[in-house]
């Protein structure tokens, strides 16, 4: 697992104050730190080394990891060459898939496992010049809050569809906008609500020149990142407004089983036309399918049947997810 200590750039939320530790200080973080992780001492020989208690070692450490200053990457060739990922390309014929162990006590640290694993991937996946659009929901921003540092040359990292408020930073404009931060490329949001009040206001305003420039370079991208979320009553298209409870359980009865960037899908990944989409703002699925990479990230409880919506429906070249979901996407093939 490489590391990597560099210098403070920020602060992140439990971070002592920087006002308030000294310089010798912050040199016992960077020095418990190189020790632990680049000399493989463990606690009680760092503790006994550098003259301090066991406890104190515990907070170092901590304080380095919280800092920024220690980054531990897992190399994803690792998980790519688990036997799920490979069953996982040869049943559903992906191009590459990554696996990591869930957490067998904590399902929201199994999610994290995932997206941590699916932001040290992904800017291996993408090369100079490459047009990425960026989907939205928590998912997607988990993966984006956890990417490191990772610039790519004249990347362009573009907003798919409209916004529309939703829990805080699950905003589709907030997770392009952290993605293409950390990922040094140039933002193109999508400066329109996703969803409007008529479908007339709705072509009014994709006529806007503006709005027309920015819905072109939708067609441009040869690269996505994208979350499939479900068809439940606690979807995220409910809860961010674009559908009510029981206007996603009549369209489930319809056949819907899974969502694309607010766009319901049928298991074979077929579009299921919902009312409200003659008033969406956003990219189709027409333009979503068939491009060079697609990750899907694929993480949590019942997110295997809308995966497999996705991977059908020509969505997916690429997933990242959990032995669990990997397991039941094999057990839905058969």
């Amino acid at each position: 697992m490489p590391l990597s200590v560099g210098s403070l750039s920020k602060t992140k939320g439990g971070v002592t104050d920087p006002g308030r530790v000294s310089p010798r200080e912050e040199t016992s973080f960077v020095e418990a730190a190189w020790l632990y992780y680049h000399d493989g001492l463990n606690q009680n020989e760092i503790a006994e080394r550098m003259r301090i208690s066991r406890a104190s070692v515990v907070n170092y450490l901590n304080e380095a990891r919280a800092r920024d200053w220690v980054r531990v990457h897992l190399d994803s060739d690792v998980f790519r060459g688990h036997r799920l990922a490979a069953e996982l390309c040869a049943v559903y014929g992906l191009t590459e898939a990554l696996v990591v162990p869930d957490d067998p006590a904590d399902s929201q640290a199994s999610i994290g496992r995932v997206t941590r694993a699916a932001a040290d991937w992904l800017p291996r996946l993408l090369e100079p010049g490459d047009r990425l659009g960026v989907s939205w929901g928590a998912t997607v921003y988990q993966m984006a809050q956890q990417m490191p540092y990772t610039p790519v040359p004249d990347l362009t990292v573009i907003q798919l569809l409209g916004s529309r408020p939703a829990a805080p930073g699950f905003e589709a404009e907030a997770c392009t906008s952290m993605l293409a931060h950390r990922l040094g490329g140039q933002c193109i949001n999508l400066h329109v609500p996703l969803v409007l009040s008529s479908k007339a206001l709705r072509d009014a305003l994709c006529a806007e020149p503006v709005v027309y420039d920015q819905l072109e370079a939708l067609a441009t991208c040869n690269k996505t990142v994208l979350a499939c979320g479900t068809c439940d009553t606690d979807a995220h298209v409910v809860r961010s407004g674009i559908l009510t409870a029981e206007g996603i359980a009549a369209y489930r009865d319809k056949g819907a089983a899974g969502v694309i960037c607010g766009r319901l899908i049928d298991a074979e990944g077929r579009p299921v036309m919902a009312d409200v989409e003659e008033r969406m703002i956003g990219v189709s699925l027409d333009r979503m399918r068939g491009k060079e990479m697609a990750l899907l990230v694929a993480a949590g409880p019942g997110r295997a049947a809308p995966a497999k919506a996705a991977i059908k429906g020509g969505f997916v070249t690429h997933i990242a997810t959990s032995t669990r979901v990997a397991e039941e996407l094999l057990e839905m093939a058969t």
